[in-house]
């Protein structure tokens, strides 16, 4: 088997695991809760428990214990918001001295955001988002700071799903409702005594945009109606380069828009259900997504298809996210040298959690992500896909992201070249020092399995034929299946802007943005760990350490295996559970 899977016992919690670089362990000293909170309680908590977290720049700040701790952890539980000094691995949660509390009548904080361009090391400014559509502004550190927005819930009444700081702007987020209706707010306007009238700035395929029709600029300065009408938008994530915005809604739609032109690139149908998460791999060529089909979804931005499904989760996937710290694999018997780090298996990290209380973490290695065209042009030999459309009909590939120190709306400003909807890329420069690459052992890797050339793996990750039993267990090897996709796809109602067939998921069955089952490679996870009680509501991951939490409030670190030594040999038994 490639997946370590758990029987799912209710009290088979693990608080440790094995994978190919080491073991993960749970730190229960480096807890974070709400004071006095008394074990655990089935079926208690919030659905919306949500973290955040921010590294302050270098200094002593308020409420700190000296300058090594300059992280700031934030999370929300029922009605009360939490905001402590991070102390990560090497030193235990101290849970008597938050550095800011809130305790909120009516209403549940539901999501919220640090902002990274204003911080500084006495200062940091946090946006919430509540259930009662209402957006609150604070400084958790000065405490001087406290602004509302949609107090009157004139803008909107419904539960904010998803706020976020527009990357690189110091004054603009954007917050999204279970309306189906982003907005983008300006947090040194106000929201105006009286409900906004809006009129038309743009529609397209599946979307329309609207400003307010005011004498004087207020908030919120843009309306995004996204999908069907009242289907609520999930969460939304901006691309590595903040040129591109990746929205997911209820109605089973991944939809990607150039955020300044607000053109829309490419979308992607979920197999079942709506979409709940997504994330941007860290060089922005994939979008991944989870939903309601218990499936994990990737899709390729520059080809605008779907390129895999990862199948392990027995629920909804609540969380994806990935993890730019393992990234290649290599083999630590030989010396690295800079021939060997080129041939080293390129590799993506994905981990996933979900409402079965599972982790999962998954291989996109490139021999799966892009198959070799002889075996595409070979797929009609499948049994099971007599009628197979090949996906890989790719799109028209975007350029490179234009370096630009401002990211906002200049819609007014754009040229007739941008207004046309040229997307650009996804393909942002990144500092070599800012991702720190894994040496992962794997073994004898090109005599055991002949990563990256070896035809039975391909053949496998193209799902046709019976998978051979004799893979390693180390990598996210792909599943065959035999189901189909016909029966299962729910429809959603007319989508909003102009009506077209583009948008009916019938149609859209078989296409690259929702391939059949048998169409399209199926992963198994590299590792599948039931590690909470509750439903598992994040996941964050840093460099020493990641993060989850449940909605029972508890939120748990745990740490990365320690970095072999150099010129040391990794003993086979530390590959196996």
């Amino acid at each position: 088997m490639a997946v370590q899977s758990d029987s799912g016992g209710k009290d088979d919690v693990k608080t440790q695991f094995v994978t190919r670089e080491g073991t993960y362990r749970l730190m229960t000293l480096s807890e974070y809760s709400r004071p006095n909170r008394v074990g655990y309680t089935s079926g208690s908590g919030s659905t919306h428990v949500r973290v955040s977290l921010v590294s302050l720049p270098p200094g002593a700040a308020p409420g700190s214990d000296g300058p090594a701790s300059e992280d700031r952890i934030c999370f929300n539980h029922g009605k009360e918001l939490y905001v402590y000094v991070y102390r990560g691995v090497k030193k235990a949660a101290d849970l008597t001295k938050p550095v800011d509390k809130k305790m909120y009548k009516g209403t549940n904080p539901t999501c919220h955001d640090f902002n990274t361009v204003t911080m500084t090391a006495e200062s940091v400014s946090l946006v919430i988002g509540f259930s009662t559509g209402q957006i609150q502004l604070i400084d958790p550190i000065k405490k001087e700071l406290s602004k509302l927005y949609n107090e009157e819930r004139l803008i909107d009444k419904t539960r904010v799903t998803c706020i976020k700081w527009v990357p690189g702007s110091s004054n603009l987020f954007i917050a999204a409702h279970a309306s189906g209706q982003l907005y983008v707010y300006n947090e040194e306007l106000t929201c105006g005594t009286t409900a906004p009238h809006y009129q038309l700035f743009k529609h397209g395929d599946g979307y329309s945009i609207h400003t307010c029709r005011t004498k004087s600029t207020r908030n919120p300065l843009y309306r995004w109606v996204i999908g069907a009408e009242g289907s609520c938008i999930n969460e939304f994530a901006f691309s590595p380069c903040g040129t591109n915005l990746a929205v997911v809604s209820q109605d089973g739609f991944l939809r990607c828009f150039h955020y300044d032109t607000m053109e829309l690139i490419g979308r992607a149908r979920s197999y079942f259900g709506g979409f709940l998460c997504v994330c941007w791999s860290p060089d922005g060529k994939y979008v991944v997504v989870g939903g309601e089909d218990d499936l994990v979804t990737v899709w390729s931005f520059s080809e605008r298809r779907v390129v895999a499904r990862g199948q392990g989760h027995r629920s909804w996937v609540s969380v994806v996210a990935f993890d730019p710290y393992v990234v290649s694999f290599s083999d630590p018997d030989t010396e690295d040298t800079q021939e060997d780090k080129s041939e080293s298996a390129q590799c993506y990290r994905l981990g996933s959690v979900s409402q079965d209380t599972q982790l999962c973490l998954w291989d996109l290695t490139e021999d799966v992500l892009k198959p070799p065209v002889r075996a595409r042009a070979s797929a009609h030999l499948s049994p099971n896909s007599q009628n197979f459309s090949p996906n890989g009909v790719p799109g028209k590939i975007p350029p490179k992201c234009a370096k630009s120190n401002k990211i906002g709306h200049k819609h007014a400003e754009l040229s007739a070249t941008n207004a046309a909807g040229e997307p650009s890329g996804a393909k942002p420069k990144t500092k070599a020092n800012n991702v720190s690459t894994l040496n992962i052992s794997v073994g004898k890797a090109k005599e055991e399995s002949g990563l990256g050339v070896n035809f039975t793996q391909r053949l496998a990750a193209l799902s046709f034929g019976e998978r051979k039993s004799d893979h390693r267990r180390n990598f996210s090897l792909t599943k065959t299946t035999e189901k189909s996709a016909t029966n299962t796809v729910a429809l959603r109602g007319k989508s909003a802007g102009a009506p077209s067939d583009n948008c009916d998921p019938v149609k859209l069955i078989g296409t690259p943005s929702c391939p059949r089952f048998d169409e399209c490679p199926v992963l198994e996870p590299l590792v599948c760990k039931k590690i909470a009680h509750e439903r598992l509501t994040a996941l964050l991951f840093r460099s020493e350490y990641f993060i989850t939490a449940c909605a029972d409030g508890c939120v748990n670190t745990w740490s990365r295996p320690a970095r072999p030594v150099s010129g040391t040999r990794r003993e086979r038994g530390e590959l196996t559970d």
